[in-house]
C-alpha cells in the first residue's frame, strides 16, 4: 500500500509565518463533495423556506420567543442541531469540514443563526467534549432534538474579557451532595428560554470551574429581555443565581480546570464566528449585485458606473480572500483531527488539541471574518442609498446585526492581543521556531539585495511577495520583542500593529494558493477571475502591511536601528504597481452578468 504523505504537509499552528505551502496541501471551496453540497442544499432550503419570510416575525416576537423555538425544533429535526454530534449520542457525526460548509449557509440566517449557533457550538459542545460519559448520554440527545435549548453563561457584569476574573461562586453543601452558586451572568444568548446552562464559577473563590445547571432549579431566575442594537430576534438576558443548589455530578470537566473548557470551546466558537460572517457576506453582497442591476439613475443600471463597480468587486475580493482562509484553516483543523484520531486519541479530545493547534488561525479569521463582513454590509447599505436606511429593505438589518461580531467570542482587541502572544508562547516553549528565522533576516538585512527574483508562472511575484511580507513580520516582531522583553504585552499598539501584518499574511496567502489550486486544476483562463481577485488583494495587503510595519518600527525604534528597520520594510514590501481598477472590473463585471456574487 501506498504511503500516505498527508501528515508529513501539515503544518503546525502559527507555522504559516516560517513555513511555506503547497496549493495541493491546502482545502479549499472547491473540493466539497456531493455529499457535503446535498447537505448545504438543505441548510439552504431551511432557511429560505423557514427563516426568510419570517425575518420581521422573529426580531419582532414577544419575549418568550416561541417562533425561534420553534424553528430551533424544525432545525432539529432536520438533524440540524446535531451535524458534530456523534451518532452514539443521537447525532450526525459529520467532519470538521462538513460543519464549516454548514455553518457558512447558516451565516445570511440573522438573528436566527446567533441563537442556532449559541445553541450548537458554545451551548452543546462543552458536554461533547469535556462531559462524562454518563452526561453526554444525559443531555447530548435532547440538545441534539431540540427537545433542550443551551446557553453559555461566561460573562459577567465585571468580567467581559478577563473571564478569569468571575465573581460567581460555588461552595459545597455541608452534605457534600450539590454546590451552591451564587451570581450574576450578562449577555446571555438563548438566556430567556433555554433549558440548561453551562456555567462558570469559583469554587472556594479560586477554582474556575464549569457547571451543567438546569434553568428550573430553584432560585434561579431572569432579568429582561435586552433592548439591543441588532440581533433583536436572538434572546439576550442577565441570569440571577441566588442559592441554586447544583448536584456534584454536573460539574462539567474538572474542579478549577474550568478554563480549558471556556478558552478551548471559544477557540471553535472564534473560528466558527469567522464561516458565519463569510457566509453572511456572500449572501448580502448578491443582493447589493442585483440592487445594482435594477436600480436605475441617468437612463441606466448604477451597476455600470465605475464607482459601483469598485464597490461590488471589493467586495468580492475581501468575501472570496476569508472564504480561501477560512477553508484553509478549516482543512488544517480537520486534518489533524483526523491524524489523532488515527493514533488512538477519542473524537472529542482530537478535536479539542486540534483546536488548540490552530487557536491562533481561528482568531485571524474572528478578526478578518467579521471586519469583512461589517465592511460588505456597510457598503451594501450605499449601494443601496436611500433605501439602504429604511427598515423595508434587507441592507439595514443586514448593517445592525453584522457589528455585534467585533465583539463576539472575545473582542477583536483582545483577539489581535492574543494572536500575537500565543505566537510568543509558543515559541519560548520551544512550541514554534520564530527566532530561527528572525535572526536569519537579520543576517539578511546586512547582505546586498537581489535585484532578480527569479520569479516566473502564474502568481509566482506574488507568492514571493508573501514570503518577503513574512520577512517584515519576523523582523519587525523580533526585534521588538528584543526591545521590550516580557513588557511587549504592555506595548498593545505595537502588538496590534503587528498582529494585523499576521492576518493579512495568512489571508493573502491563503487565497493566493486557493486560486493557483483552481488553476491547477482548471487552467489559467477558467481561472482569470479568481487569479484578478488575489491580485487586488495582495497589492492592498502589501500597502496595509508596509503602513503598519512603518507605524510598529516608529513606536519603538530611533537612530541607525530605525533606519535600518526601515530599509527592510522597503525591501520586503515592494512590488510592482497593479492597475486594480481593471482589475476590479473584470470581477464586478462577471457579478453582474450573472446577477449575483458567483465565485
Amino acid at each position: 500500500m501506498e504511503k500516505d504523505l498527508s501528515k508529513n504537509v501539515l503544518l503546525k499552528g502559527g507555522e504559516f509565518l516560517v513555513k511555506e505551502t503547497k496549493p495541493e496541501d491546502v482545502y479549499t471551496p472547491e473540493e466539497i463533495n456531493d455529499e457535503q453540497k446535498m447537505m448545504a442544499e438543505m441548510v439552504r432550503d431551511f432557511i429560505e423556506k423557514e427563516i426568510m419570510p419570517n425575518l420581521d416575525a422573529i426580531d419582532k416576537q414577544s419575549s418568550d420567543h416561541q417562533l425561534t423555538i420553534s424553528l430551533l425544533n424544525k432545525a432539529g429535526e432536520l438533524g440540524l442541531l446535531g451535524t458534530s454530534i456523534p451518532e452514539e449520542y443521537g447525532g450526525l457525526g459529520e467532519d470538521f469540514n462538513t460543519n464549516t460548509i454548514l455553518a457558512m449557509e447558516m451565516g445570511p440566517s440573522h438573528s436566527f443563526g446567533v441563537s442556532f449557533a449559541a445553541h450548537t457550538g458554545i451551548g452543546s459542545l462543552p458536554i461533547l467534549y469535556y462531559g462524562t460519559e454518563e452526561q453526554k448520554k444525559k443531555y447530548l440527545p435532547k440538545l441534539v432534538s431540540g427537545e433542550w435549548k443551551s446557553a453559555y453563561c461566561l460573562t459577567e457584569p465585571t468580567s467581559g474579557s478577563d473571564a478569569l476574573s468571575a465573581k460567581t461562586t460555588a461552595s459545597l453543601s455541608e452534605d457534600g451532595n450539590y454546590y451552591i452558586l451564587n451570581g450574576q451572568k450578562m449577555w446571555i444568548t438563548n438566556g430567556g428560554f433555554a433549558d440548561i446552562l453551562i456555567t462558570f464559577a469559583q469554587v472556594d473563590g479560586d477554582k474556575f470551574t464549569c457547571f451543567i445547571i438546569p434553568t428550573d432549579s430553584e432560585g434561579f431566575t431572569k432579568g429582561e429581555e435586552e433592548n439591543k442594537l441588532g440581533i433583536k430576534g436572538s434572546s439576550t438576558r442577565a441570569l440571577f443565581l441566588d442559592n441554586v443548589k447544583v448536584p456534584k455530578e454536573n460539574i462539567l470537566g474538572e474542579i478549577g480546570k474550568g478554563h480549558y473548557v471556556a478558552f478551548n470551546i471559544l477557540n471553535i466558537g472564534r473560528f466558527k464566528l469567522g464561516v458565519m460572517t463569510t457566509g453572511g457576506a456572500k449572501k448580502f453582497l448578491s443582493i447589493a449585485v442585483k440592487y445594482a442591476n435594477e436600480r436605475k439613475q441617468f437612463g441606466r443600471p448604477i451597476a455600470s458606473f465605475g464607482a459601483i463597480k469598485h464597490k461590488l468587486a471589493e467586495m468580492a475580493v475581501r468575501t472570496y480572500a476569508s472564504e480561501s482562509a477560512i477553508f484553509r484553516t478549516s482543512g488544517l483543523i480537520n486534518q489533524m483531527t483526523e491524524n489523532l484520531k488515527d493514533e488512538g486519541l477519542s473524537y472529542s479530545d482530537s478535536l479539542i488539541k486540534a483546536a488548540e493547534e490552530y487557536a491562533i488561525e481561528s482568531s485571524i479569521m474572528k478578526v478578518f471574518g467579521s471586519e469583512m463582513l461589517d465592511y460588505v454590509v456597510d457598503e451594501v447599505v450605499q449601494v443601496h442609498g436611500g433605501y439602504g436606511y429604511s427598515e423595508e429593505y434587507p441592507a439595514a438589518r443586514a448593517y445592525r446585526d453584522s457589528r455585534i461580531n467585533r465583539i463576539f467570542e472575545g473582542t477583536n482587541e483582545i483577539n489581535r492581543l492574543l494572536i500575537v502572544d500565543m505566537l510568543v508562547k509558543r515559541s519560548m516553549k520551544n512550541r514554534l521556531d520564530l527566532m530561527g528565522p528572525a535572526m536569519a533576516i537579520q543576517k539578511e538585512l546586512m547582505s546586498i539585495p537581489s535585484f532578480g527574483d527569479g520569479a516566473e508562472g502564474v502568481l509566482s511575484k506574488e507568492i514571493k511577495a508573501i514570503q518577503n511580507a513574512k520577512k517584515a513580520a519576523l523582523m519587525i516582531a523580533g526585534s521588538a520583542v528584543q526591545k521590550f522583553m516580557q513588557k511587549l504585552e504592555d506595548e498593545q499598539e505595537i502588538i496590534m500593529n503587528i498582529t494585523d501584518m499576521l492576518i493579512d499574511i495568512y489571508v493573502a496567502e491563503s487565497t493566493l494558493l486557493r486560486t493557483l489550486k483552481i488553476v491547477n486544476s482548471k487552467g489559467e483562463s477558467e481561472a482569470e477571475p479568481y487569479i484578478d481577485m488575489a491580485r487586488v488583494f495582495l497589492n492592498d495587503a502589501l500597502d496595509r502591511i508596509n503602513i503598519n510595519g512603518k507605524h510598529a518600527i516608529a513606536a519603538f525604534a530611533e537612530g541607525d536601528e530605525l533606519k535600518m528597520l526601515l530599509l527592510g520594510m522597503k525591501r520586503f514590501t515592494k512590488f510592482d504597481p497593479v492597475n486594480t481598477k481593471v482589475l476590479r472590473r473584470n470581477i464586478a463585471g462577471r457579478m453582474i452578468e450573472a446577477n449575483e456574487y458567483c465565485f
